[in-house]
């Protein structure tokens, strides 16, 4: 069994080093909140106070965390992740973030990890597929430490060697953009039958039963006209997803007209107060929109 180090305890990290400790790895563990994590501490997991501790404790070192901000935090400086890596280490930042910045951080370990990895390692998936075992993995970056860690990551599910740093973030982005669509087009065409009488739940029924029944809808369509108790992908993170999608495709020169307009409705829906609520929410903040929104386009 391999020791694992696991930073950032959240929904989906504190779930995904549930599943270690069941399988049977030791497990080292950093957050900024200790009390959060103490579920895991009983179950196990040997807190540690920083992040270089964690890394100078295990062989495989794996962070979820939120943004680029909170990802270079833990990763420089004397107490951070970098300084605690060594030789046949590896870096797996399951963390879905810029794919500019995840660059310059596997330059850094190549430049300052004493023959340590890193690895983009973004997840597609939410806190239902982390606690099965099904989340389908993007892994960017050297293929050798790809191979030595897959056994790893199969414990979280499908994993999929992509190409070098950055490439498994652009397809978790790319996958991302058609996610927020998806649900903004049920939504909109949900409203369209909703308004003109139709029973929603019914409609919803046969609309996901339709060819356009994807397994994400089918998945979150419950959620949608039945507020969650909770949240499994909240609106802030897709739209954060969604901007930073559009900044890749700006690096690139790809046109993203669709994620364009998700950007618009996200920032919309976040001003209306469903920041936190699960992307399902979108339908909810869509009736609250005037009928001529983005009607100039």
């Amino acid at each position: 069994m391999q020791t694992i180090g696991f930073i950032g305890l959240g929904k989906m990290g504190g779930n995904m080093a549930a599943r270690y400790l069941a399988a049977g790895h030791v497990v080292y563990g950093e957050a900024r909140n200790r009390k959060g994590a103490q579920r895991l501490i009983d179950q196990g997991l040997r807190w540690v106070d920083t992040p270089r501790e964690v890394a100078e404790a295990a062989g495989i070192i794996m962070t979820s965390l939120p943004n680029d901000d909170v990802v270079r935090s833990v990763a420089v400086g004397p107490d951070g992740l970098l300084a605690g890596l060594d030789e046949g280490k590896i870096w797996a930042d399951l963390s879905t973030i810029s794919v500019s910045v995840s660059r310059k951080l596997a330059a850094r370990v190549r430049d300052e990890g004493r023959g340590a990895e890193m690895l983009d390692t973004p997840v597609s998936g939410s806190v239902p597929q982390v606690k099965t075992g099904t989340l389908t993995i993007m892994v960017g970056g050297d293929e050798n430490a790809y191979r030595r860690i897959e056994p790893v990551l199969r414990v979280l599910g499908n994993p999929e060697y992509v190409g070098e740093n950055g490439q498994g973030l652009v397809l978790k982005l790319a996958i991302n953009i058609s996610l927020a669509v998806q649900m903004l087009a049920f939504s909109e065409g949900l409203l369209l039958a909703q308004r003109d009488g139709i029973d929603p739940h019914r409609a919803a029924e046969i609309m996901t039963e339709s060819a356009i029944g994807s397994p994400m809808l089918r998945a979150r369509v419950p959620l949608v006209l039945d507020k969650p108790d909770e949240t499994w992908f909240d609106v802030q993170l897709m739209h954060k997803d969604i901007r930073l999608a559009r900044q890749a495709g700006a690096e690139v020169a790809t046109p993203l007209p669709t994620a364009t307009v998700a950007d618009e409705i996200l920032t919309q829906a976040e001003r209306l107060g469903y920041g936190h609520r699960d992307i399902a929410a979108v339908h909810e903040a869509l009736a609250q929109l005037p009928a001529d929104t983005l009607a100039a386009r």
